[in-house]
């Protein structure tokens, strides 16, 4: 697919690392060919990109790093639906009031929702995800209780869902679950099935199931399913939903939130 010279510098550097990533390599020449731009400016962005461990600099271009190309990196993930994801976590935070309990996964739209509710009060966040921690730390009225498991380096998560019977004592209002996507029969799934596993038993103890999900994610599947549309109580996503897709959602007594 041949892609426009202007791209902003964003949306080139995400597209060259998801080439990368999804051709195993590239070389300099191609991608200054490709984008339409310098072999100064092609080099910059492969640097910066190495930077943030989204590939691998060589002599002459880059190769993707050694993470499973299901699993991209997390960093990779923020890049992609920046303003609908901004959308759909602060309509996620608007559902969550003082007092509540609430669990957010690790994806990035999940983590647009910690952000947005840094000034609440008597929020407790229980999460897997190091990221939404970290964008916690300086939210001292927002309680923060971790899932235990083992460090996933690529989706900087904790899998393996240990201390879950501590968990079992939390009335947890709403759990907040972004996904790979979401399918009529399949339901929510996730390329990983590490993180499906922690999902799916987080899913099963929240009273309300929310899905927040981009117009990206209607009608794909990936390999792990972790909750039912039986499960789930709303879908928060933005304009460029398929509206067959959402009129089936809410005829089926789904809330759809469309922002």
């Amino acid at each position: 697919m041949e892609l426009p010279p202007d791209l902003y510098l964003a949306e080139r550097r995400r597209a060259i690392a998801e080439l990368v990533q999804a051709q195993g390599r590239a070389t300099v020449a191609e991608l200054r060919q490709r984008f339409g731009v310098s072999e100064v400016t092609i080099r910059a962005d492969l640097q910066a990109l190495a930077e943030q461990k989204l590939l691998v600099r060589t002599h002459g271009g880059a190769v993707a790093t050694g993470s499973n190309a299901g699993e991209l990196a997390l960093a990779l993930r923020r890049q992609r639906q920046v303003k609908e994801k901004s959308r759909i976590g602060q309509a996620g935070a608007a559902q969550i009031v003082d007092g509540d309990a609430v669990f957010l996964d690790s994806s990035s739209t999940s983590l647009a929702i910690a952000y947005h509710l840094k000034q609440r009060r008597f929020v407790t966040v229980v999460t897997n995800s190091l990221e939404i921690v970290h964008e916690l730390l300086d939210a001292p009225a927002v309680d923060v209780v971790m899932v235990g498991g083992a460090l996933q380096r690529e989706t900087a998560s904790l899998v393996g869902a240990y201390g879950l019977e501590e968990l079992q004592s939390f009335n947890l209002q709403k759990g907040f679950f972004g996904a790979h996507g979401i399918d009529a029969t399949a339901g929510l799934t996730d390329v990983s099935a590490d993180e499906a596993a922690v999902k799916r038993p987080l899913a099963a103890l929240c009273r309300q199931v929310i899905a927040v999900l981009d117009a990206t994610k209607w009608g794909r599947v990936g390999v792990a399913s972790f909750a039912s549309l039986e499960q789930l109580n709303v879908i928060i996503t933005d304009a460029g939903a398929p509206a067959s897709s959402v009129a089936h959602m809410r005829a089926s007594g789904i809330e759809v939130v469309i922002v």
